[in-house]
């Protein structure tokens, strides 16, 4: 019998655990180690930021389909990874041993690089996660009381860029219902070299739709952007010319802001010597798992992958919903053949499918691969892409609910799609 740890109950923790699950031995002991006990749906944090979700909306307790697959929860913060010992050591003292263990922290949030930046001991909100969104909206119904200028965007180094378009548009809709859009300058500020990059150097038309999109909504944007400090009313921004020099300095007054951190690997696993690199991130090969260590997998965005390219702002490369889904089947199916005695050969395709919602319509794309160059490099916009988004988030509420890491719908409409988790 192995016992299979996985670090992490998010998005790719939750569905690793529910696939490694059913893919293993029955005698095979499946365990999921996460800070609280509950699921939070991390796409829906931009409608909490307005009003139009709940807290509750977006929860699991995870108690229960944990349950009832089979799988152990244990509920607190890791400490340390002690990969020689193979095991891993809690807050509250305990330790969890492992035969193989499964790392889906997903990041910590660089709120500490600039001066004034985040929710908790700074000025801007942030919607990666639940709790930042509820303080987001509170902040954001006491600025509809006393309007003024609004700052979304991405800080330097960031790599996640989908919910920072999102969060500009959903604010600018939903000020736009609230009649008191005319009182409210929005400026979108972002690393990219160009709208619609995305970390991906764009899916598609992503910088003609996108540009389009923000000059429909009468939305300002600087690009190449790097934050210097951020000031009560006010951010400082320098926009960089392509070689690295400064373009124009810019003081944004600023009433309202929601701006996305850097990423960087979870204590937990910072500085461990052939695990992670000098970000923290877990360095894995082709089929997820870690070369000095390989009882250890990595899936999600605490993984370790380079960036496109040089840009004058670093711009990371984002890990898309898909694109995990599809580490985690890799992983699954390599832990099921090393326990059966053979040697791992599944590698994911690294695809990605997103909707982005716009409140009142949206972008979407495909990606094959998600880095190019591309098989296939499509995106598209409507008002569809909003009811696609709200039908999605059920059904991925419902798939964790229920302990299902994917239904027969979903796989018919991924062949219609040809897009597959898995390599041929």
């Amino acid at each position: 019998m192995a016992h299979i740890v996985i670090l992490g109950g998010g998005l790719g923790g939750v569905m690793a655990a529910y696939e490694i699950r059913k893919k293993v031995r029955t005698a095979d002991q499946v365990t999921v180690i996460n800070e609280t006990a509950f699921f939070q749906f991390v796409p829906s944090n931009p409608w909490i930021l307005v009003g139009w979700r709940d807290r509750k909306d977006i929860l699991i307790d995870l108690t229960k389909p944990m349950k009832k697959r089979h799988i152990g929860l244990v509920v607190g913060k890791a400490i340390k990874v002690e990969p020689e010992e193979k095991q891993v050591r809690l807050e509250n003292g305990e330790v969890v041993a492992y035969d193989y263990l499964v790392i889906a922290t997903g990041p910590e949030l660089a709120f500490d690089a600039i001066e004034g930046f985040g929710p908790a001991n700074g000025l801007t909100q942030s919607v990666c996660h639940v709790d930042h969104a509820v303080t987001a909206n509170k902040a954001f119904e006491t600025f509809c009381a006393n309007p003024g200028p609004v700052v979304v965007g991405a800080v330097q180094g960031a790599s996640c860029f989908g919910p920072a378009y999102e969060t500009a548009m959903i604010i600018e809709t939903e000020l736009r219902k609230r009649k008191i859009r005319d009182k409210v300058p929005i400026t979108f500020v972002t690393p990219e070299p160009y709208i619609g990059h995305l970390g991906l150097d764009g899916v598609g038309d992503t910088k003609g739709m996108l540009e389009s999109e923000m000059r429909d909504r009468h939305i300002k944007w600087i690009t190449n952007a790097r934050i210097t400090k951020i000031e009560s009313g006010h951010m400082h921004v320098e926009e960089l010319n392509e070689d690295g020099s400064i373009k124009k300095i810019h003081d944004l007054p600023m009433s309202y802001s929601m701006m996305l951190p850097a990423f960087r690997g979870v204590e937990a696993i910072r500085d461990i010597k052939g695990l992670v690199n000098a970000k923290g991130f877990v360095i894995i090969d082709k089929h997820q798992q870690n070369p000095t260590y390989p009882d250890i997998f990595g899936i999600g965005v605490c993984i370790a992958i380079p960036p496109m390219g040089e840009t004058p702002v670093p711009v990371g490369v984002p890990k898309t919903g898909f694109m995990i889904e599809s580490m985690v089947t890799a992983t699954a199916d390599n832990l099921a053949a090393i326990l059966a005695g053979k040697a791992p050969t599944n590698e994911a395709t690294w695809n990605a499918i997103c909707l982005a919602d716009f409140g009142d319509g949206g972008v979407a794309f495909i990606a094959q691969p998600q880095i190019p160059p591309r098989n296939v490099n499509w995106s598209a916009e409507g008002g569809w892409v909003h009811l696609a988004k709200v039908g999605f988030e059920k059904y991925f509420l419902r798939k964790v609910r229920t302990g299902h890491s994917e239904t027969f719908y979903e796989n018919a409409a991924l062949g219609v799609l040809k897009t597959h988790k898995l390599k041929d």
